[in-house]
């Protein structure tokens, strides 16, 4: 534990001319005390550590000194190019593993270039979850994140959705997605690949036993061929509307984008008051009603008879309601 916190140090102050006391406690989360004994036992080890007194002062080493232990480990390396998910690499449990490998790439860079990475993080910052949730991290996630960087069979118990007894699973962990503050996991089974939801899993066992990676597999590939056979499986129903220029812009944004741009290609030019007659592909008439009522006048539901009375209603209710 020492030892690794010592290279931590040496590496903070081979990246940066200086730093006090307080920065690189802060930065190794111990107590200055502490740092003053580490920069003492770097010093007597041969490391060239000196300390500046005063209220400017600190610690810096001397010399130009260079260490040679700046070579990344293959986790260091994984982690790194996840850099711009802090988030994601905290619930993973890889930000120790990213911290160490941003810091030996500081200190190998010359002088000049040592600042890029706080210009980089100050310029983009990438924000997974979606707006109004409050994100959760699955308890079980480092473990599944443990097996997918080691390729190890993991053996868990599952819940799919609405089922009530869980079952048990011998899955190969390909690769892990974040969408919208979820969690899957993209994982071969003995029917062939699977996604699952982390949260669903009651428990995880890590094995070690290593399975062979498919080369072929291609993790964004897979995900974006699932996402559109789960968006398409859930449109189980039609409607019929006609939609003004207006409505037709703001389709895209009240449900699925493609079966909203697909009714639009498939729809006849517009009449001569402006509207189009499309069909359009919904979950249920429950979720067409809450999504589509919200283009109000730029949108006129024709079939089916239920969900017209329905919008026929609600627009009575307004009228009483606004005079």
């Amino acid at each position: 534990m020492r030892a690794a916190r010592l290279i931590k140090m040496v590496l903070l102050l081979q990246s940066r001319p200086s730093m006090t006391a307080a920065q690189l406690a802060r930065e190794l989360e111990v107590s200055e005390r502490t740092v003053t004994r580490d920069a003492q036992a770097l010093s007597e080890a041969g490391v060239p550590v000196y300390a500046e007194r005063g209220r400017a002062g600190g610690y810096r080493l001397v010399g130009g000194y260079r260490t040679r232990l700046t070579g990344l480990a293959r986790h260091e390396a994984e982690a790194l190019f996840l850099s711009g998910l802090p988030s994601a690499l905290r619930e993973m449990g890889l930000d120790d593993a990213a911290s160490a490998a941003r810091l030996k790439v500081s200190a190998a860079l010359l002088p000049s270039l040592r600042d890029a990475s706080a210009s980089a993080a100050q310029r983009f910052h990438l924000d997974a979850p979606g707006w109004y949730q409050e994100p959760v991290t699955p308890e079980l996630l480092p473990a599944v994140a443990e097996a997918v960087w080691d390729d190890r069979i993991v053996r868990a118990r599952y819940r799919r959705a609405g089922a009530r007894d869980e079952a048990d699973r011998e899955l190969s962990p390909y690769g892990l997605v974040l969408k919208g503050g979820i969690w899957y996991l993209c994982a071969r089974a003995q029917d062939g690949f699977r996604v699952y939801r982390i949260d669903r899993f009651a428990a995880v066992t890590v094995t070690d036993e290593r399975f062979v990676r498919d080369e072929d597999f291609d993790l964004p590939g897979f995900w974006d061929a699932r996402s559109e056979q789960f968006a398409r499986s859930i449109l189980r129903t039609e409607v019929t509307v006609r939609v003004s220029e207006a409505g037709a812009r703001r389709l895209a944004h009240t449900g699925d984008r493609a079966a909203a741009r697909e009714a639009l290609e498939r729809a006849e030019p517009p009449g001569p008051d402006g509207r189009r007659t499309l069909t359009l592909a919904v979950e249920s008439l429950d979720v067409a009603y809450g999504q589509l009522l919200g283009l109000g006048p730029e949108l006129e539901v024709l079939e089916p008879a239920g969900l017209r009375a329905r919008f026929a209603d609600a627009a009575e209710r307004m009228r009483d309601l606004y005079g």
